[in-house]
């Protein structure tokens, strides 16, 4: 049902926009001379139609489930109803969905069966009536937008009101996101350091956070000091940043400036198929290519590597990389003025003075954006880190040995059945909270060096 809601929304703004313009430009035909083009009549009624009644149907899936699980709750018998609790309830509501669905794998109670039978009878009334109230919402303001066409209407004013409305509450719902997300945060990791010190967090050289989850369940006391698991986010982006930035950057400079065009239409985009490679291709080719050779070059060489290596992660990920810097470095200096590079070659330079003393400083902040996308990508990456590198927290500098990092210990940590009352899973939260800051960070000194340079070159 939902496909032919979206269906009649779309056939009745086209509707809206095919019948608004032909009554304007009936107008403009009879020499009435309206005020906006006939384009813009159309334009008014297709968005007065789709965007109400879109804003409608988010409306209705977004409380058609709680409303439909609260009447299905109401009708649970009194000696069930009195013995769930809240996961009770969920489990249950699960069940007689999966039941109503058809996907239960063994016999149920009867009563079970009944309220599937009720959940199937209400979600089809709830589809049914869904598709009514669209047809007529959108049908009535339909009518309404060919009742304002006229000669003295302003439909292009009405038009580009409603859609500065739109990007206005798209840049609100980014922000509202944002700043719910940092809430969260927040929140979870607040209830973490009731837990756990400030100081013992933020100084503490050792992460081993499995601790007794359960009365019955014998663990350590756990210990919960980040110093190892950022020295370790922070060793494989250094590494990464090492492969990454001087290949990607030199082979940008390369087919930007003294590559010939045959070259460039075929290097450019056998480069960029790297950026379209699954994070989990790079992560088999670290544990099975890399780490292997570094492995066999450690024991002739007559030193110790680990299985899993900092070095095999950072140097794969810094050529997942690559594609990133130079595509954006590449662009940045094709935005250079083409009069900047003409001049200094008028003045007698050559083509490799031009490049690094007039293109590549004009273009710091295009490459600044590249190498910021770059560092975000590393640090945010988990499945080439959980394959190459490891899972344990070690404190280490040795980029042979095996390390951990924020996103890997994350996900860890939150694998499984988790209860968010203990300091085990809340450390996720805590961790997450530090690497927002870390990349909010990142993103300050970005933007201070580019507002450096643009003052220099605008």
């Amino acid at each position: 049902m939902l496909a032919s809601a979206l269906v009649i929304i779309l056939i009745a703004s086209a509707v809206g926009y095919w019948w608004n313009r032909k009554a304007a430009q009936a107008l403009l035909e009879a020499g009435c001379h309206p005020h906006s083009t006939p384009r813009y009549h159309g334009l008014y009624a297709f968005l007065m139609v789709a965007v109400p009644s879109f804003l409608f149907l988010l409306f209705w899936l977004a409380f058609q489930g709680p409303i439909i699980d609260a009447m299905i709750l109401a009708q649970l018998p009194d000696e069930v109803a009195r013995q769930l609790d809240e996961n009770g309830r969920r489990l249950l509501l699960s069940e007689i969905d999966a039941l109503a669905a058809g996907r239960a794998f063994k016999d149920a109670e009867p009563w079970k069966y009944a309220l599937a039978e009720e959940r199937q009878r209400l979600e089809m009334l709830a589809d049914r009536a869904l598709v009514g109230l669209i047809a007529l919402l959108a049908g009535g303001i339909l009518l309404f937008a060919r009742r304002r066409v006229s000669a003295a209407f302003r439909a292009r004013q009405r038009a580009e009101r409603i859609v500065a409305g739109i990007m206005i509450a798209s840049a609100l719902v980014a922000i509202l996101t944002t700043v719910g997300i940092v809430a969260s945060l927040m929140a979870e990791a607040l209830r973490f350091f009731r837990m756990v010190p400030f100081a013992e967090f933020f100084f503490g050289l050792r992460w081993e956070p499995q601790i007794a989850i359960r009365a019955d369940q014998v663990a350590g006391q756990g210990a919960f000091g980040w110093i190892p698991v950022l020295l370790g986010t922070l060793l494989i982006t250094v590494i990464a940043l090492v492969v990454a930035v001087p290949v990607g950057l030199l082979s940008a400079i390369y087919l930007n400036e003294f590559a010939s065009p045959r070259f460039r239409s075929f290097a450019k985009p056998v480069l960029e198929i790297l950026a379209g490679v699954p994070t989990i291709v790079y992560g088999f080719f670290a544990v099975l290519t890399v780490a292997p050779a570094l492995r066999a070059t450690g024991a002739a060489l007559g030193i110790p590597v680990s299985p899993n290596t900092a070095l095999a992660a950072g140097s794969v990920m810094g050529i997942m990389l690559i594609p990133f810097i130079s595509s954006f470095a590449d662009d940045a200096l094709s935005a250079v003025p083409r009069s900047l590079r003409d001049g200094s070659l008028a003045l007698g330079a050559t083509r490799g003075e031009t490049m690094l003393k007039v293109l590549f400083p004009s273009a710091i902040p295009g490459i600044v954006g590249g190498v910021l996308l770059a560092v975000s990508r590393a640090i945010g990456e988990t499945m080439i880190v959980v394959m190459a590198a490891g899972i344990i927290a070690r404190l280490t500098f040795n980029p042979l040995d095996s390390v951990t990092t924020v996103t890997v210990q994350i996900v860890t940590l939150l694998i499984g059945d988790t209860e968010f009352d203990n300091p085990k899973t809340l450390a996720a939260f805590a961790l997450g909270l530090m690497l927002f800051l870390i990349t909010l960070g990142i993103n300050i000194i970005a933007l201070k060096v580019v507002r450096r340079y643009r003052e220099l070159y605008d």
